[in-house]
């Protein structure tokens, strides 16, 4: 009997250590958005935002190499404030929304640069095909509280993909010269994020039945 009290009170310290190092934030989709921009005619640039962003991050705070971050934009939300064009966007032109409802991200590696700057390296799958790309990140110092006790986080995250290589081909040759729409495409993620209350009791129940066996 004593030898399973301290094997469990061992694995609580473990598991209470390995928590106090450790925190789950999820995506707020009411405070996130992913802007786009691609250039139009070569003269100007057409912007764009989805505003449907879900997803978790895993912050861990003794080693932040080894957080992680999973999102899940609806590429249904699509908008650049013009109804034809958004409906030719969301078209087999372009982000074929009807067969590819979802872009997601999930990372893969994390660097720390300069104070509250960040390299998020991970796969970016878009329009049926998954690439690597690199998130520039640039995060708040500090967690704050909101007015209703929730303790939130933030940041920017910045990238330039080319939409060829996800399978993006459509294009109109200009008379001129050049193509109607650009093929590099500039995406600024702006991220709140919403800490997740973490408890160790579930495992600690689990270890405490395993050493009755």
């Amino acid at each position: 009997m004593l030898r399973v009290f301290f094997s469990a009170l061992a694995l609580t310290v473990a598991i209470t250590s390995t928590f106090a190092h450790a925190s789950t934030w999820d995506i707020d989709p009411a405070h996130t958005s992913v802007q786009f921009a691609v250039r139009h005619l070569m003269v100007s640039k057409v912007r764009g935002n989805f505003s449907k962003v879900t997803g978790v991050v895993q912050v861990d705070e003794q080693d932040l190499s080894r957080s992680s971050v999973e999102a899940t934009i609806d590429a249904t939300t699509l908008d650049t404030g013009v109804a034809k064009r958004d409906e030719h966007l969301q078209g087999p032109d372009f982000f074929d929304v009807a067969q590819y409802p979802t872009l997601t991200f999930k990372s893969k590696k994390v660097e720390q640069g300069g104070e509250g700057k960040f390299q998020v390296m991970g796969d970016l799958t878009l329009h049926g095909v998954t690439k690597e790309v690199v998130l520039n990140v640039e995060g708040s110092p500090t967690p704050v509280k909101d007015p209703r006790g929730t303790i939130k986080m933030g940041g920017q995250a910045t990238t330039t993909i080319n939409r060829k290589d996800f399978g993006i081909t459509w294009n109109a040759p200009l008379e001129a010269g050049g193509v109607v729409v650009g093929e590099e495409v500039e995406i600024i993620i702006d991220v709140e994020l919403n800490k997740k209350a973490e408890s160790a009791a579930p495992l600690l129940n689990k270890a405490i039945a395993q050493g009755k066996e």
